[in-house]
C-alpha cells in the first residue's frame, strides 16, 4: 500500500514531483502554520507528515492524538524547536530534518545583515526613496567599518562557522565564539571564550544557536548590558533566543548601537517599536529563501520519508 504524506505547506515543484513518485499526497495550500488541532488531525490521518517551520507538535498533540497512524515527521527545515521530540519519540514517531542544505544560505544572511547595518544601507535606501536625499558629503551616514572588527559568535556549528569563515576570510575580522561544547580544533582562526567575553568585547555580536530550553531568552537585559555601545546584534537562529522586549529597550536607550533581525520572538508578529527605529534591519526571515535551497531542503525531507518506508536508517534523524 502507498503511504499517505501530508505536505504542510506549498513547496517548490520539483520537491512535489519527486515526492508523488512514492507517495499518495495531500497537499495543504495555506502558507500559515498549522493549528494544534490541524497536528493532531494529521497525527491520526497520515502515515507521515512533512511539515514545516511553526506546525506546532507540541507535547499536548501527542497526547491527543493517542495512538497515531502516523509514523515519521519529516521536518523541512534544520531547526525543530516546534516539535516536542521526546513526546514523539514516546508516541512512537520519528523525526528528521534537513542539516547542511541551510549553511550557505542561512550565513549569506548574516552577513547580509552586517553589511546593512553597520552600514545603515536600509536606512540609507528609505532616505533615497523618500526623495528628501540632498546629494552626497563627507559626514552624511557615518556607519561602521567592518574589515578589522572584532565579531563575537554565539553557537559555532554548521552555521555559525560559515559565517565566521565569511567574516574572517572576507573582512579580516577577528573571531570569537561562544559554544556550549568545546572545540578542540574549530576549522579556523577563532577563539572559544565565554559568553560574557563574546558580548564584552566584539563590535558585531551574531546568534547562530539553535533553540531548546536551555537558550530560551539566552539574550535579555542582563546580557545586551554587557554589550558595548558602539556594538551591533545579529540574530539568524531563532527569535526566542532574544528577549525582545529587552532588545527594544536596549536599542531605545542606546546601550546597543543597531541590530539586524531575520527571525522574531512572537514570528510573523514584530515589536512595534522596532518598526520604527532606524538603526534596525528587519528581514522576513529569508534565510533559507532562494530556490535551489528550499529545492534541497524538500529533496532531503522526501529522502527521509524514503528511507524510512523502505525500511533503512533515515539519513538525517533528530
Amino acid at each position: 500500500m502507498t503511504p499517505s504524506v501530508l505536505i504542510t505547506r506549498p513547496l517548490p515543484d520539483r520537491v512535489i514531483s519527486e515526492a508523488l513518485t512514492r507517495f499518495a499526497l495531500t497537499l495543504r495550500e495555506d502558507t500559515t502554520p498549522m493549528t494544534k488541532a490541524q497536528c493532531i488531525e494529521a497525527l491520526q490521518t497520515y502515515d507521515a507528515v512533512l511539515m514545516t517551520l511553526g506546525d506546532p507538535f507540541a507535547a499536548d498533540v501527542f497526547a491527543a492524538a493517542h495512538a497515531p497512524r502516523c509514523r515519521l515527521l519529516a521536518n523541512f527545515g534544520v531547526g525543530y524547536n516546534h516539535i516536542d521530540v521526546a513526546a514523539a519519540r514516546a508516541a512512537g514517531v520519528e523525526v528528521t530534518n534537513t542539516p547542511g542544505a541551510v549553511t550557505d544560505a542561512t550565513s549569506d544572511i548574516a552577513l547580509t545583515l552586517m553589511l546593512m547595518t553597520a552600514r545603515r544601507a536600509g536606512e540609507g535606501e528609505r532616505l533615497v526613496r523618500s526623495g528628501l536625499w540632498e546629494g552626497w558629503h563627507p559626514t552624511q551616514m557615518l556607519g561602521m567599518h567592518l574589515t578589522g572588527k572584532r565579531l563575537g559568535v554565539i553557537g559555532f556549528g554548521r552555521i555559525g562557522k560559515a559565517i565566521a569563515k565569511r567574516a574572517h576570510f572576507g573582512f579580516d575580522m577577528e573571531v570569537r565564539f561562544h559554544n556550549r561544547s568545546t572545540l578542540a580544533d574549530p576549522g579556523m582562526p577563532a577563539v572559544q571564550v565565554g559568553l560574557d567575553e563574546v558580548l564584552e568585547t566584539s563590535d558585531i555580536v551574531v546568534i547562530a544557536a539553535p533553540a531548546n530550553p536551555s537558550t530560551h531568552h539566552l539574550i535579555g537585559s542582563a546580557e545586551l548590558a554587557k554589550m558595548q555601545p558602539h556594538a551591533i546584534l545579529i540574530n539568524i537562529a531563532r527569535g526566542d533566543i532574544v528577549d525582545e522586549a529587552a532588545l527594544v529597550a536596549a536599542l531605545t536607550e542606546r546601550r546597543i548601537a543597531g541590530a539586524g533581525l531575520d527571525v522574531y520572538e512572537f514570528e510573523p508578529k514584530v515589536s512595534p517599536e522596532l518598526l520604527q527605529m532606524e538603526n534596525v534591519t528587519l528581514l522576513p526571515h529569508l534565510g533559507t529563501a532562494a530556490l535551489d535551497v528550499r529545492e534541497t531542503m524538500g529533496l532531503m525531507a522526501v529522502d527521509n520519508l524514503k528511507a524510512f518506508f523502505d525500511g533503512a536508517p533515515v539519513p538525517n534523524p533528530v
